[in-house]
């Protein structure tokens, strides 16, 4: 009795001879393949998705699909991208597009294993067309062989089975749409994303889906951070002191806090993490989440379902919602760095200079004004009831520097005499007045340099530059 390892190998030779029954009559032959093909598959999910598995089914669909006409010579494979996605944004199909706009892919024809796993709506007209333009093929199982668009019956395949993808995509959001909305809502769930500067994420039990807590998922919430918990509460009790956004910022600097992105490198590489902006701390108080109640749905993903015929995708964006669309929790579910009345009465605060007799100052030279020092914009200023204008050198009210230079003040009616005596005479005894001098500078492309003691006028080449 020889060893099972070696009847092991045997059998599987002798299954893949198919065989050692011959029917009479019928000789054995293989079809030699004259095309060669480039396979695409997609699977959206990599946490949720098997990318092997779903790689080899696919792949035998389209094996399937050409058997006897050719074989598979390269894949193309997108793994965690959706459908709804143009071919050009996804890394794989982009890369099969630009092989075939060289003029030498190395292959005849495109397969896929499922329309819904390649397009999505009506994707499949355009990438047709676009493969047809260079000669290559679009093979597909629903058509059994190559797409044929002349074809009154291939047309209305694809018709049908790009609309039954999108109403699966639709069906499917909003039944997830529905589901998170209610979970936030009446459970005060945790759905996941970047915890909040001041909170981290902690472990409340076991995951409410009973599949996932057999795996030993836990559900989790928001935890106040020891260490970045104490300056959201102080930023919120100095807004609420009249502080202004700037001034909390440049004392959050001076003291060395590290900002959001800065503490927390790894879920903000996309970010500078050069310092507190007026922006961030404008981020802070704007988030209700410090409350301690969960909310929902404040940057919502905006799809664009509608497409022209021939389109190849839209691209989802993700865009603040109006306040009335916040999901909000109808408890307190994690611990509030912040009471509600005092986060209502912060967003009443404003540090903004308003003019006593509420009237509206101007600024005739704005835009044509540049800082001979740093080449920088001068900006407006109102000081001593009359207009100036100011450069701090790419100075931040956020930043604490030691040794910079000195700022250029600057008033407007003293500039507007300086600029008058450097135009053209012709252009003074037509206009004497003064008033007009910023329009003629924009007119003809011009700008006002100034340092501390003298002005010249010169071309502006930002201006003509495109």
């Amino acid at each position: 009795m020889g060893d099972s390892r070696d009847t092991g190998d045997l059998l599987r030779q002798w299954r893949d001879a198919g065989g050692s029954t011959r029917r009479r009559g019928h000789r054995s032959a293989e079809v030699a393949g004259l095309l060669r093909f480039a396979f695409y598959g997609r699977f959206s999910t990599k946490e949720h998705q098997d990318g092997d598995s779903s790689r080899r089914w696919q792949l035998e669909c389209a094996g399937q699909v050409i058997a006897g006409f050719g074989s598979v010579v390269i894949e193309y494979l997108d793994a965690g991208v959706s459908r709804r996605r143009a071919w050009q944004n996804r890394p794989s199909a982009a890369a099969l597009l630009n092989a075939i706009a060289s003029g030498a892919p190395g292959f005849h024809a495109v397969v896929v294993g499922e329309y819904e796993r390649a397009f999505c709506g009506r994707q499949a007209f355009g990438i047709a067309e676009l493969l047809q333009e260079h000669g290559i093929g679009l093979w597909l199982p629903e058509t059994l062989g190559p797409v044929d668009l002349s074809d009154p019956v291939h047309r209305a395949v694809l018709i049908e089975i790009g609309a039954r993808s999108m109403r699966e995509i639709q069906r499917d959001r909003h039944r997830a749409i529905e589901a998170m909305s209610a979970q936030a809502r009446y459970q005060g769930r945790y759905l996941g994303g970047r915890p909040p500067y001041g909170y981290l994420l902690a472990d409340v039990g076991p995951h409410p889906n009973a599949s996932h807590a057999r795996w030993g998922r836990q559900q989790q919430h928001l935890a106040p951070d020891p260490q970045t918990a104490p300056h959201v509460k102080q930023i919120f009790a100095r807004r609420l002191a009249g502080d202004s956004m700037n001034s909390i910022a440049r004392d959050l600097n001076a003291r060395g806090v590290a900002c959001p992105s800065a503490f927390d490198r790894d879920r903000n590489r996309h970010r500078r993490a050069s310092g507190w902006a007026c922006t961030t701390v404008a981020a802070i108080l704007a988030n209700p989440r410090y409350t301690g109640r969960q909310v929902w749905n404040r940057q919502p993903t905006r799809h664009h379902d509608t497409q022209a015929v021939g389109a190849v995708g839209a691209e989802p964006r993700q865009q603040r919602a109006n306040r009335h669309d916040w999901i909000i929790s109808d408890r307190i579910v994690h611990e509030p760095l912040v009471s509600e009345a005092d986060f209502v009465a912060a967003q009443t605060v404003t540090a903004l200079a308003r003019p006593a007799d509420n009237s509206t100052r101007t600024y005739q030279l704005v835009g044509v004004l540049r800082c001979a020092t740093c080449d920088r914009r001068l900006i407006s200023h109102w000081s001593y009831g009359r207009a100036w204008y100011r450069c701090r050198h790419g100075y931040s009210s956020t930043s604490v520097t030691k040794d910079r230079l000195r700022g250029l003040y600057l008033r407007e009616d003293r500039l507007l005499e300086q600029i008058s005596a450097l135009l053209p005479a012709s252009r003074r005894a037509a206009s004497p007045g003064i008033t007009d001098i910023a329009d003629y500078l924009r007119l003809r492309h011009m700008i006002a340099v100034c340092d501390g003691t003298s002005v010249t006028v010169e071309p502006d080449f930002s201006a003509t530059a495109h």
